[in-house]
């Protein structure tokens, strides 16, 4: 059996996160997202905010998050059960390596799929294709939109605003609930933005704005 065609709410039992790196010292120095959100970090905090904030997230990212659950729910967990069962019929299972590791292994599994659950069903979807079609300004900024902008310096910096289980500095994503995306939020193109750094306050100026994939 596949969980692939059933509606996520009869998925009752059962992201990406990204790597966090990046060679923009204005982006680095930002804090993403809370600690308790970090990547892979499966605290009560973490599950808590999950289940008591909308998980805003785009079309791409939701796909994600599902194709991560189904994977864990159709491959990922039987394989895993069955090298269980194999284990515990071999005797011992106090001195069974793979029976102990086999069942760690599945408590990990069956949390991330609690987790993966409950960020489905907090989910909302962002596409902005509606509002630009309804006269919104492409040009301005909201969550979803590609931005790049200049600082003082001269360097210009492309990021985009995105969830929070699809933050990845090696791409230039960044939470929406970030310090540098509540600054540029409604921002448009031709505005400088002051952003609250830890070395003080530091100008941007807002190059181009896109919505790509939106």
């Amino acid at each position: 059996m596949t969980y692939k065609n059933l509606p996520l709410g009869q998925i009752k039992e059962y992201g990406a996160a990204g790597r966090i790196r990046t060679h923009d010292p204005l982006v680095r120095s930002q804090v993403l997202y809370p600690t308790e959100l970090q990547p892979h970090s499966y605290s009560r905090i973490r599950q808590n905010y999950a289940m008591d904030t909308k998980n805003y997230i785009t079309p791409a990212g939701h796909e994600a998050l599902k194709t991560e659950l189904l994977q864990l729910l159709d491959h990922e967990r039987p394989e895993i059960v069955q090298v269980v069962h194999w284990a515990a019929s071999n005797g011992d299972r106090s001195e069974n390596g793979d029976y102990i590791y086999g069942k760690k292994r599945l408590r990990e599994i069956d949390r991330r799929i609690r987790f993966l659950n409950q960020r489905l069903e907090n989910a909302v979807v962002v596409n902005n294709q509606d509002r630009i079609a309804n006269g919104g300004d492409p040009e301005q900024i909201f969550f979803g939109a590609t931005v790049i902008y200049s600082d003082t310096e001269g360097t210009d910096t492309k990021i985009r605003i995105v969830g929070v289980d699809e933050v990845d500095l090696e791409k230039g994503y960044v939470s929406w609930i970030s310090p540098i995306a509540k600054a540029l939020i409604k921002a448009k193109v031709g505005d400088t933005v002051r952003i609250q750094t830890p070395a003080g306050v530091k100008e941007i100026d807002i190059l181009d704005v896109r919505y790509e994939d939106c």
